[in-house]
């Protein structure tokens, strides 16, 4: 059986990317391995994630990738991270300088409030209902 393992992540900046994935949305760095070309694999997921699952942050190396960060979906929220507490999980990435772009709403699926990371890639933060 198949399953979705890694979703790269192209940014600026290894290491600007592991420090906002870790210390402002408390994401856990599973991987960090320099890959002798000056290209490292880096990998983080939020923690109590699965192993195997995770964002591969590959450094944009050309125009047109660099051209790609904080517009991989095009504007539109491209990445959903699910809590089991919204209050306490949005409090404490908004007291870490995480952008929201809205106020939390209650929809029928869950509460819900859109943030930006720091390349301006949309994400929904959002618990279930």
């Amino acid at each position: 059986m198949a399953h979705l393992a890694l979703v790269t992540l192209v940014v600026r900046d290894y290491d600007e990317a592991i420090a906002f994935y870790r210390d402002a949305l408390g994401f856990e760095l599973v991987e960090d391995t320099d890959r002798g070309d000056g290209s490292r694999w880096v990998v983080v997921r939020p923690r109590g994630t699965a192993p195997g699952t995770g964002l591969l942050l590959a450094r944009a190396a050309t125009d047109a990738q660099r051209a790609a960060v904080g517009t991989q979906a095009g504007g539109r929220v491209g990445f959903f991270l699910h809590t089991g507490d919204f209050a306490a999980e949005h409090a404490r990435m908004a007291g870490a300088g995480v952008r929201f772009l809205e106020e939390p709403r209650h929809e029928p699926y869950g509460t819900v409030a859109v943030f930006e990371d720091l390349y301006g890639n949309r994400w929904d933060l959002l618990q279930p209902a």
